[in-house]
């Protein structure tokens, strides 16, 4: 299996990114020079794609079948790519609070941490729907690794598309979101605009 083993505060850096998007409340001390030159528009729709990329952990290939499906799906493809990414399983685990970051997320699905809709996924890019139940397997609410997750995401704000149960570690898909919802600092236009060339 493919990993990106970059240094994820350098990365960060690289491409003008909070470190609080992908979950670490790390700061890096180093300032990005700026002695660059002038970023082209390929160059700015590139560096759009691997910033979702980079936050949502996902690879080139998935990445491109991600695009393939939202250009196939009814409204604007920018807003369909982007709520495709947000309803993987995932990143559903890091916004409900289940996890520090979305590796940690993607790790707890790989441990068969969790179940949707009382079965157990075992798959980080299981796509949830409106209705989904997801919750934290019961024998493993009660381990030390959970009670440490739910006192470091103790002030997380659950966004107003999931309904979360930090008490019972469950949480319910209420609807698909809209692009206004998603607050990843990303233009899903230029993505869509690199794409189409």
């Amino acid at each position: 299996m493919a990993v990106d083993r970059t240094p994820v505060l350098k990365r960060c850096r690289a491409l003008g990114l909070e470190p609080a998007y992908l979950g670490i409340d790390k700061k890096s001390k180093r300032q990005l020079k700026n002695n660059r030159r002038k970023v082209s528009e390929y160059g700015m729709q590139l560096r759009e794609k691997q910033k979702a990329k980079f936050i949502y952990g996902v690879l080139e290939k998935p990445f491109r079948n991600y695009y393939a499906k939202a250009d196939r799906m009814k409204g604007q493809t920018g807003e369909n790519l982007m709520a495709l990414l947000e309803l993987r399983l995932d990143n559903v685990i890091f916004r409900l609070g289940f996890a520090r970051t979305r590796k940690e997320a993607r790790q707890m699905v790989d441990h068969k941490f969790v179940t949707v809709n009382g079965k157990l996924v075992n798959i980080p890019s299981y796509c949830l729907k409106a209705g989904d139940v997801v919750e934290i397997r019961e024998n493993k609410k009660s381990t030390q690794r959970m009670k440490d997750i739910a006192d470091a995401t103790n002030g997380r704000v659950v966004p107003a598309w999931l309904e979360g149960d930090a008490e019972g570690l469950k949480g319910t898909v209420k609807a698909v979101p809209t692009r206004d919802q998603i607050d990843v600092p990303v233009d899903d236009m230029s993505i869509v605009e690199l794409y189409s060339k």
